[in-house]
């Protein structure tokens, strides 16, 4: 049984075949997907689906936040329809926490002072409501470190993690796992390859980042998009990786992701189908 922390159901490259990805999905034993929201206008359709699907995956939660490539068109007006909608949605047992948030300094012709205002607000909210955050922290670690800190969190995910072991340290320190994915498939992804080998077990969870992160075997066997279906052979090689068997690595990251996102664990624990939600 495959847990997928973070997956954008929502994407456009989903548009009109999303029965068949979720379906695909299912014939893979993906039990658990995470479907964080990246803007204002997509809150709605993420909480749609994660309700739409249930029945063929029990595990589907969801998030909502402002990804940081969409915070040059984000508004205050936003940040609070972002309140108003996590406050209204901690009555769905389907909503566990806030993101996808945090800082992008790869990406150019992002407003670096707009992107730390619209992340600070919505760390502030999880710390209003103790939720816990899915985070993006691509080559912005330390100053998220920094960020959080400064508050009283309750953790979360650093998704695609891809920071040095002192890094990935200090977010563990702070209550956070790590999410690795398809990245971990490329023989020259050394240093993600060593954090899997090196960090403590209960510190790492599966992703897939669909349809973005493409494993190193996507293009090579002509598929276009990267899915939830893909994170069982994901998981697999990074099982391999780390030196134990696919059996021992699905129960433990299962575990590693109820444990960080305990309303996730709820739902999942009301289903007798996920043996691993204890």
């Amino acid at each position: 049984m495959w847990i997928d922390t973070h997956c954008h159901l929502d994407a456009p490259e989903f548009a009109g075949q999303l029965p068949e990805v979720v379906a695909a999905a299912k014939v893979k034993n993906v039990q658990a997907i995470l479907l964080p929201a990246v803007k204002a206008a997509d809150f709605q359709n993420v909480k749609n689906i994660a309700s739409q699907y249930r029945d063929e995956i029990p595990g589907l939660a969801y998030t909502l936040g402002i990804h940081p490539l969409y915070t040059n068109q984000a508004s205050e007006q936003d940040l609070a329809i972002l309140d108003k909608q996590i406050e209204e949605s901690l009555t769905d047992p389907r909503f566990i926490g806030i993101g996808e948030i945090g800082l992008d300094y790869f990406v150019e012709g992002l407003d670096p002072q707009r992107q730390a205002y619209i992340f600070h607000t919505q760390l502030d909210l999880a710390q209003k409501y103790q939720l816990p955050v899915i985070l993006h922290v691509r080559r912005s670690q330390d100053a998220i470190l920094k960020a959080l800190r400064q508050r009283k969190l309750t953790g979360g995910i650093a998704h695609a993690f891809n920071g040095s072991f002192q890094q990935a340290e200090q977010f563990i320190q702070l209550g956070f796992k790590l999410g690795f994915g398809g990245a971990a498939t490329y023989e020259r992804a050394l240093q993600i390859r060593r954090l899997l080998v090196d960090l403590p077990f209960d510190s790492i969870v599966t992703e897939t980042d669909s349809p973005d992160i493409p494993p190193a075997w996507l293009k090579q066997e002509g598929v276009k998009f990267n899915e939830p279906a893909f994170v069982a052979r994901i998981a697999k090689e990074l099982a391999v990786i780390r030196g134990v068997s696919a059996e021992q690595f699905a129960t433990v990251v299962w575990q590693n992701a109820m444990q960080v996102l305990p309303r996730w664990k709820t739902l999942c624990a009301t289903n007798p189908s996920l043996s691993f939600a204890s």
